[in-house]
């Protein structure tokens, strides 16, 4: 999990918006400078208005980086999401990025990589696929949703998808689907990256954690400032010893160990 160096201010423009599920858009920027730095896992934050409100910014993992360009993967769910959302083509935004650590892909220790997640949690992981696929690592998505309108699998190769309500692919929640693979599959070392919601990702890594695979999760949380300064992204994890200790998610995150989140 490397943490990024080059942070970069930007104002720039929406160069394009297409939508990519129910309440779900992504948006693209050019962002040269963040672009360039940029790894997978790493997020962005982005004053959503010209305007004094919203006043925070809202954080986004960047979903792609594409030359000078940077997509973000956003869900309507509330005024500053609806805002980028409703936005149009040219529209001006400030840009904060890239910020928070990335993903392990070049640790060495694993075979194939698992890429995990739910929901929204699919907008880091086109990002990491390309990295995985330049550094001639096999990957598997495993995608999972309350129903078939909650899976977000635009341009990810090598899917399989579950839905609670077996609506599409597998009947069950996706660590089911994982289990699942597992037992079909012969993979060799297996690392898991994951990203979704606070449950699932709860048990995602008391699963892994039971079974010694290697686990990374993409945790979420309010983020005002993106660098350490506000104090609003607080979040309580396990440490080495078995003990409760809270870190600071944009600068010891987002991504961390699954052991530290049983």
């Amino acid at each position: 999990m490397l943490q990024t160096s080059a942070i970069s201010d930007v104002r720039t423009r929406i160069s394009a918006i297409r939508p990519a599920g129910a309440d779900v858009s992504i948006l693209s920027m050019s962002c040269p400078e963040i672009a360039a730095s940029a790894r997978p896992g790493n997020f962005v934050n982005i004053k959503v208005s010209a305007a004094d409100q919203p006043l925070l910014r809202r954080p986004f993992c960047i979903h792609n980086v594409q030359s000078d360009t940077i997509d973000v993967m956003v869900k309507n769910v509330g005024r500053g999401t609806s805002l980028l959302c409703e936005a149009s083509c040219g529209e001006s935004l400030m840009v904060l990025g890239p910020l928070g650590n990335s993903f392990g892909v070049n640790t060495g220790n694993f075979d194939t990589a698992l890429l995990v997640s739910g929901g929204i949690g699919t907008a880091p992981m086109l990002f990491l696929e390309k990295s995985l696929a330049a550094e001639g690592i096999p990957f598997h998505h495993l995608v999972g949703g309350r129903s078939r309108s909650d899976l977000l699998t635009t341009r990810l190769s090598n899917v399989s998808v579950s839905t609670d309500d077996g609506s599409e692919g597998f009947h069950g929640n996706v660590v089911q689907l994982l289990e699942k693979h597992l037992a079909e599959r012969e993979d060799g070392r297996v690392k898991v990256f994951a990203c979704g919601p606070n449950a699932m990702l709860r048990a995602l890594a008391r699963f892994c954690h039971d079974r010694a695979i290697a686990c990374e999760l993409s945790l979420e949380s309010v983020m005002g400032c993106g660098v350490g300064i506000c104090y609003g992204c607080m979040v309580e994890l396990t440490n080495a010893n078995g003990e409760k200790e809270s870190i600071l998610l944009c600068r010891e995150g987002p991504v961390i160990d699954g052991n530290r989140f049983v």
